[in-house]
């Protein structure tokens, strides 16, 4: 997995939080922790999943330079006596 990743999941997850749950005004933090709270019990009971439009390999294909072949490590040559 690349870095941006979790963080992709994260946005996507923001933005349904945003749009089922904090599309209107609430009065109070308290409700507001509230609400939030009772939209992730939901989400996770429902076990929400996100489907990716694209394989990696399809990503390396668009977007290069954001998914970057990663480079083989090399072992270290054993030196000879």
């Amino acid at each position: 997995m690349y870095p941006s990743t979790p963080l992709n999941m994260v946005e996507i997850e923001i933005g349904v939080l945003r749009s089922q749950c904090l599309d209107r005004r609430i009065a109070t933090k308290e409700e507001l922790v509230s609400e939030i709270a009772a939209w992730e019990r939901q989400r996770n009971a429902s076990g929400a999943r996100i489907t990716w439009m694209f394989t990696t390999e399809k990503a390396r294909a668009k977007l290069g330079r954001a998914y970057p072949q990663p480079t083989p490590v090399s072992k270290p040559q054993a030196k000879e006596s």
